[in-house]
């Protein structure tokens, strides 16, 4: 599975965005989602991650409520789309994919290119 991430912008705080994530590839459907991302000087942080039917979603604690995971399998696309930005939100995010939900949110075996989001204050 080959991902490209996009969406990425420079935002105020409050704004929100839409990222996509397109997967090439028959057996997308197949595959857990997720989104990732890392701040300068920081490690790469799990963000939220969504099953292979999106009956099941997971998100990280600094972005429940905010964020919100989606996906459709008819277009091999997933999305995260963020409302209420903070200046902490400001990182690259990336997209990855793996067969199972728990292994993703530790160890993804596809990455896509990050997207710069940056929100100012």
């Amino acid at each position: 599975v080959q991902l490209q991430a996009s969406g990425g912008g420079l935002v105020q705080a409050g704004d929100s965005l839409r990222l996509s994530c397109a997967a090439s590839g028959r057996t997308f459907s197949s595959y857990s989602m997720g989104w990732f991302r890392q701040a300068p000087g920081k490690e790469r942080e799990f963000v939220a991650a969504i099953s292979w039917n999106g009956g099941s979603t997971y998100y990280a604690d600094s972005v429940k409520g905010r964020f919100t995971i989606s996906r459709d399998n008819a277009k091999n696309t997933m999305y995260l789309q963020m409302n209420s930005l903070k200046p902490e939100d400001t990182a690259v995010y990336y997209c990855a994919a793996h067969g199972n939900i728990v292994v993703l949110r530790q160890s993804p075996t596809y990455w896509g290119q990050g997207t710069q989001v940056t929100v100012s204050s």
